[in-house]
C-alpha cells in the first residue's frame, strides 16, 4: 500500500459496544478509525433493507457520500435453526423498536421454549460492506453455537448471555471481551474487511 495515503476509515456506527469490538479488532493497523462520533451531523439511518447485506450496504453508502471516505458498515444478528433463522434482520429489535437486550433475550428464551438442548443450534452472522471511491464490496463472519436456557455472564451485550460458540463451553458474555473479540462473528468479518481494502488499494 503507497505509505503515502491518508489512511483514515470510518465504522458507520456510533454504537459503543459495537466500536469497541471493532477498535479491538483494527487496533494494530495503520488507520485512523473515526465512527459516526465524528460526524454528528449525520442523522440516524434508518435499517430499511430486508437482509443484512442490504442494511449494510445502505449505510455504508450514505455515510460514504456524506464524508468521502472509505467507509465501512456491518449489520448482524442471530439466526436461530429452529425459528427458521430468526429473529435474523431484526436481532436488535426482536421484541420492540427499543433496542432492548433484556427484552430480546426473554422473548428468544420463550420462543424456544420446549426445543430441546440438542435441537438449539444457531449462528451470529455479520456482514460488512465496504464502500470507498470505485470500491464497493461484501464480506462477511460466521460463528456457530448453542442457545441455552438461561443467561449466563454479565460481559458483551445483545444476546452474548444466551450463546455458547462451537469450541467453547462458555457464553460470548462468560467468555469476556478479550476473548469473544478474537473469535466472533463481527471480528471474523472486519479482519476480512481489512485484508480486502488493503487488497484493492495495494493494486491502485
Amino acid at each position: 500500500m503507497n505509505p503515502s495515503l491518508e489512511h483514515q476509515l470510518v465504522i458507520a456506527t456510533s454504537n459503543k459496544h459495537k466500536l469497541n469490538e471493532i477498535n479491538s479488532v483494527l487496533a494494530d493497523t495503520s488507520w485512523q478509525i473515526l465512527s459516526l462520533q465524528d460526524f454528528p451531523e449525520i442523522k440516524p439511518i434508518a435499517e430499511t433493507g430486508s437482509t443484512f447485506r442490504e442494511n449494510a450496504l445502505l449505510k455504508a453508502r450514505t455515510v460514504f457520500q456524506h464524508t468521502l471516505l472509505l467507509t465501512l458498515a456491518d449489520d448482524s444478528g442471530l439466526e436461530v435453526d429452529a425459528l427458521a433463522g430468526a429473529p435474523g434482520v431484526t436481532s436488535a429489535r426482536y421484541a420492540g423498536p427499543e433496542h432492548d437486550y433484556a427484552a430480546n433475550n426473554c422473548k428468544l428464551l420463550k420462543s424456544l421454549e420446549g426445543i430441546p438442548a440438542g435441537q438449539r443450534q444457531a449462528q451470529f452472522r455479520c456482514v460488512v460492506a465496504i464502500v470507498g471511491n470505485g470500491i464497493e464490496k461484501i464480506v462477511e463472519g460466521v460463528v456457530r453455537g448453542q442457545i441455552i436456557q438461561e443467561l449466563r455472564g454479565r460481559s458483551g451485550f445483545g444476546y452474548d448471555p444466551l450463546f455458547v460458540p462451537d469450541g467453547y463451553d462458555k457464553t460470548y458474555a462468560e467468555l469476556g471481551e478479550g476473548i469473544k473479540n478474537r473469535i466472533s462473528h463481527r471480528a471474523i468479518a472486519f479482519r476480512k474487511a481489512l485484508i480486502l481494502v488493503e487488497q484493492l488499494l495495494d493494486t491502485r
